[in-house]
């Protein structure tokens, strides 16, 4: 059922670009002839971040503190829950005694990574005024597990664990050059908290609750 609202935007629409009544009913813009609407991805408050960032000068120091509950199921499943939300279910695949039902660790780390980037990207393209289209991000990590977990594998040290390569290439489109496309998204990954907690070292605590 065509969407009332719809319709008279497409009449309004067909009549500034004369075209014949018969073509006022169509329900998408994209089989306007002759004609190519584009779309762009749904945005965030321009307003409410130019706000936040003022308070992020007043404050450059302030912190919060992410929490997440991770319970285990059984074998290499395990459920992440974060507030209210819908647990992250965690695997690992057949070959590495799981039972490939979900996202490895290792995977799900790369997720995050391109969720922030992401936002980043929509982040400084917001501030700067560019609309976007189109953003795609295709990330690859090296990573192989030689120690076994530290289960009787082979003895290594920290660095030499863990990712030892990422890769992200950046499909992004919208009313800029490809140049300043390509700035925005250096610039977000220069600030991106996810990226940079990859880069830097970072004080890690374990124990027993």
């Amino acid at each position: 059922m065509q969407s009332l609202g719809w319709i008279a935007d497409s009449n309004r629409l067909c009549r500034y670009l004369n075209l014949p009544k018969e073509n006022r009913n169509m329900t998408n813009l994209n089989d306007l002839p002759g004609q190519t609407v584009k779309t762009y991805l749904r945005p965030i408050d321009r307003d409410g971040l130019l706000k936040f960032a003022e308070a992020g000068r007043a404050n450059p120091d302030k912190r919060g503190t992410n929490k997440v509950h991770t319970v285990m199921e059984g074998q290499y499943r395990s459920f992440s829950y974060v507030a209210d939300h819908h647990p992250v279910v965690v695997d690992e695949p057949l070959h590495l005694f799981g039972q490939n039902t979900a996202a490895a660790p290792g995977e799900i780390v790369l997720s995050a990574l391109g969720g922030c980037l992401a936002v980043g990207i929509t982040a400084v393209a917001t501030w700067k005024q560019v609309k976007l289209s189109k953003l795609e991000l295709f990330l690859e990590g090296d990573i192989g597990n030689p120690a076994a977990w530290g289960a009787g594998g082979a003895p290594m040290e920290p660095s030499q664990m863990g990712f030892q390569a990422i890769r992200v290439k950046v499909v992004i489109e919208g009313d800029a050059t490809r140049e300043a496309l390509d700035e925005i998204v250096k610039h977000a990954n220069s600030y991106s908290p996810v990226a940079n907690s990859m880069r830097n070292p970072i004080a890690f605590d374990i124990g027993l609750a």
